[in-house]
């Protein structure tokens, strides 16, 4: 009865997310027309902020999913590109609640979905067919003061793996953008919508739990080529999971 009651409530999380995105971006296809639309960009940004904090809160408060954040007392700087690992499908959606005016990268079929683009667009995420224009593009606003939020495996951790091996476009950005690297961590319970696991099964541990760790920073280091910081956040990264991964 009681995974019942929790099961329930997960559902009922989803619904939550839908209605609340779907107002979100009704809202903002309006604003797609209107003038200026760059400046709004920020305030855009507030908002997703602020409604996927509401989210973490309604997990808290239904005992579905307790996040326990670790590290996150420490200030978090604007202009830093903040690498993670990506276990979940709701990992992008917690940490743009906790990360400063971020951006992050769309597949070009999202950004043209209207369930889902109008809000992505006017919040100014990056987007496109050319690898080199996105990476570019995504260089080009962490210049100019945004974080960067990205998934280097380039998707979700696959079944059985610790880490995908990543790719070398976030150490591009940060190169070109002049900006910080920071390395976040990110451990789940099993089953929790991962790769090859779709959001309508309930997790397999109810109530679940997700601890996600502020972990290692590289500050800007022009003698630093990319390729060079790509292998330092992946040995970290695996290290770090390898470690907290159960025996």
């Amino acid at each position: 009865m009681r995974r019942a009651g929790f099961i329930v409530l997960y559902y009922v999380s989803w619904a939550a997310f839908a209605a609340v995105g779907l107002l979100l971006n009704l809202a903002c296809a309006p604003l797609l027309l209107a003038p200026r639309r760059r400046a709004r960009a920020r305030s855009v940004r507030s908002w997703i902020r602020f409604l996927f904090d509401l989210w973490v809160r309604w997990f808290h408060a239904s005992k579905v999913l307790h996040i326990r954040w670790r590290g996150f007392d420490r200030p978090l700087t604007a202009g830093t590109v903040y690498v993670a690992n990506h276990p979940t499908l709701l990992d992008a959606t917690f940490l743009l609640a906790r990360l400063p005016d971020a951006i992050c990268i769309f597949k070009p079929a999202l950004m043209h979905n209207p369930a889902i683009g109008p809000a992505a667009v006017m919040a100014g995420y990056v987007s496109g067919r050319d690898p080199l224009e996105i990476l570019v593009s995504a260089a080009d606003e962490v210049a100019h003061g945004r974080s960067l939020l990205i998934f280097p495996e380039g998707t979700r951790t696959g079944p059985g793996s610790v880490l995908e091996p990543l790719k070398h476009g976030f150490a591009f950005v940060a190169h070109r953008g002049r900006a910080p690297v920071q390395l976040i961590l990110i451990e789940a319970s099993d089953g929790l919508v991962p790769r090859g696991r779709p959001w309508w099964l309930p997790p397999r541990q109810l109530p679940a739990k997700m601890t996600i760790t502020l972990d290692e920073r590289w500050d800007y280091d022009a003698t630093r080529e990319p390729r060079q910081l790509s292998a330092e956040v992946e040995q970290r990264m695996l290290a770090g999971l390898r470690k907290r991964a159960p025996s």
